[in-house]
């Protein structure tokens, strides 16, 4: 699997206007995309994404995304290594496709995987 570093973290939030608010405080930015489902900031290469309810993946935790150049690849090493799909491969826009894994350690940690079109 090649990686491209984290460079995309998604967080999960009760109160969208109210996280949308603290997070522009801490960064010193105002959203890059501002919507009723998603809020994201672009900060110097990372991306930060506040995700109401959890989204469609009812996230529970942060979840870092790994950047990767082949998703459908790097998914199948990482389940020959007895991760879990939590979340199939699925195209969110504009080309990128996303997934997530669970079971990839002992402490219920979940990885995001990520490519861009």
């Amino acid at each position: 699997m090649t990686t491209q570093g984290i460079k995309t973290v998604l967080h999960p939030v009760s109160d969208l206007a109210r996280a949308k608010t603290v997070y522009t405080a801490l960064l010193g930015v105002e959203p890059q995309t501002d919507g009723p489902y998603y809020v994201g900031f672009d900060v110097e290469g990372q991306h930060i994404g506040l995700v109401p309810g959890g989204g469609p993946a009812n996230m529970t935790c942060p979840v870092a995304y790994w950047h990767v150049a082949d998703i459908d690849a790097s998914l199948a090493g990482l389940t020959a290594a007895g991760a879990t799909v939590a979340e199939a491969v699925h195209d969110v826009g504009a080309g990128r496709r996303v997934a997530t894994v669970t079971d990839t350690d002992t402490d219920g940690n979940v990885l995001g995987l990520l490519q861009d079109a």
